[in-house]
């Protein structure tokens, strides 16, 4: 209660935080149409847009669009948005669209673009975070790092919070000249897919959250608590696929992460999570069944969990496909921390996090640490992030649009049991469970499941 009333007196005194959306005057337009290079069927262009919808900072920038060239399409607009965030979205059209979602591209006009801070063109280089944690969340970064990067953006960190994006895409919408949008969103598209929404109902038909990520952030997301606990129930799911191992791997990562160390339990929790992108059975001997390195670890064999780690270990990602410097930049301002927000002085944020470590019951993050929650990238990122104005943060619930929620049960990015809490704040939502598939589905189902479930919805 204490540091919530800090924080509160705190935010108030650096002017809370910024409005999501201040429209220039005259409708925006795509300029220099031309054909994608190497995507037949889509149109490249340049979407001008404020640095700062809020008026305070001067400036425009560029953002990539892309957009179907069915403009006739009978069912309008649909806005996919990519994830991260630090993923660009112009050079993913024609996977999204023609080998994807055919079914989708035949009704609507599919349209994306590089957000700001991202893509060839416009991703925010901070060559410390990007060697260090490339396009990972978890991976704990240097305080030098995190500072290098900070000095890169100065004053413009701000510039790319959510809120920020958020009203580019309305000015997108206006320049295509529709007065509503369907808006699917992928992982971080899903949290700016909702904010839309709820900056903009009126401007919505429908919306498609795919591997959740909740609209409301809290410090329980910041220190993972969720994706640390979750990682149990899906290791154990796993384990019970005949053959059925028989064995608790819940009890092995515990274990491991207990007898080697903080350090190597976030190493082990970043290998886990990207891990999946590869096997969501976290069995497949071809990719190295960490399930059962986990196993052979705690009876005294690490071998194959130390090669784990180290052939999944982060760092080195271009940043023009993932940009670690926006990652940071959105993240540090949208989120809300055992400190606070983005606006807590730096010299309080430590005693804060102390604090909290002391508090957290071990059941809060088993099988991993509290030392795992607290060093992990998220925090870390953050923790020597310079106090700013913070981004919006809107609780409640979704608009009364249909929404559709997808989530893979193996998914570990973004747990089912965030696309459960958001569920929950969707009047007229469907949530759709894709069982044995995890992060991404409408980017990596192996099946059709979630892709048909997306198709009815629109249909």
């Amino acid at each position: 209660m204490l540091t919530a009333g800090l924080v509160l007196a705190l935010t108030a005194a650096l002017g809370g935080a910024a409005p999501a959306d201040a429209r220039p005057g005259g409708r925006p337009k795509l300029a220099d149409p031309h054909p994608c290079p190497g995507q037949p069927g889509f149109t490249c262009s340049t979407l001008t847009v404020p640095f700062d919808h809020t008026g305070r900072v001067p400036g425009t920038l560029a953002l990539p669009v892309a957009t179907a060239d069915n403009a006739d399409a009978p069912k309008g607009v649909l806005l996919f948005l990519t994830g991260g965030p630090g993923q660009g979205g112009v050079g993913t059209i024609t996977r999204i669209a023609r080998q994807r979602l055919p079914e989708v591209a035949k009704d609507y006009r599919i349209v994306m673009l590089d957000q700001r801070g991202t893509g060839p063109s416009g991703a925010l280089r901070c060559p410390g975070l990007q060697a260090e944690m490339g396009s990972s969340d978890i991976a704990t970064p240097s305080v030098a790092a995190v500072q290098e990067c900070a000095r890169i953006l100065g004053d413009t960190a701000p510039l790319y919070s959510t809120d920020q994006s958020v009203a580019d895409f309305d000015r997108l919408r206006q320049a295509l000249g529709v007065p509503k949008l369907v808006v699917d969103g992928v992982s971080y598209g899903s949290f700016t897919a909702a904010r839309y929404a709820i900056a903009h109902p009126d401007r919505v038909s429908k919306v498609i959250l795919d591997s959740v990520l909740p609209h409301h952030t809290s410090a329980s997301a910041s220190l993972y608590l969720t994706g640390l606990t979750a990682e149990a129930r899906v290791l154990r799911e796993a384990c019970a696929v005949a053959p059925a191992c028989g064995y608790d791997p819940a009890e092995d990562l515990a274990w491991v992460v207990r007898h080697r160390g903080t350090a190597d339990g976030v190493r082990v929790f970043d290998t886990i999570v990207t891990y999946e992108f590869v096997d969501p059975t976290y069995r497949n001997p071809a990719a190295g069944d960490i399930i059962g390195a986990l196993h052979e670890a705690r009876g005294g064999a690490p071998a194959r969990l130390d090669g784990l780690l180290e052939a999944y270990k982060s760092g080195g990602d271009d940043p023009a496909a993932f940009s670690s410097g926006l990652h940071a930049a959105t993240l540090c301002a949208d989120g809300r921390f055992p400190w606070g927000s983005a606006a807590t002085p730096l010299a309080l944020r430590r005693p804060l996090l102390s604090l909290t470590s002391r508090l957290l019951p071990e059941s809060a993050t088993w099988p991993y640490t509290t030392g795992v929650a607290t060093q992990q990238g998220f925090v870390q990122t953050c923790l020597p992030w310079p106090a700013e104005r913070p981004g919006s943060n809107p609780a409640g619930s979704l608009p009364d649009v249909p929404v559709l929620l997808l989530n893979g049960d193996r998914d570990l990015s973004t747990p089912l049991e965030w696309a459960r809490e958001e569920a929950a704040q969707a009047p007229r939502g469907q949530l759709v469970i894709v069982p044995g598939e995890s992060h991404s589905i409408q980017n990596r189902e192996r099946g059709h499941a979630g892709r048909d479930a997306v198709i009815s919805f629109l249909r």
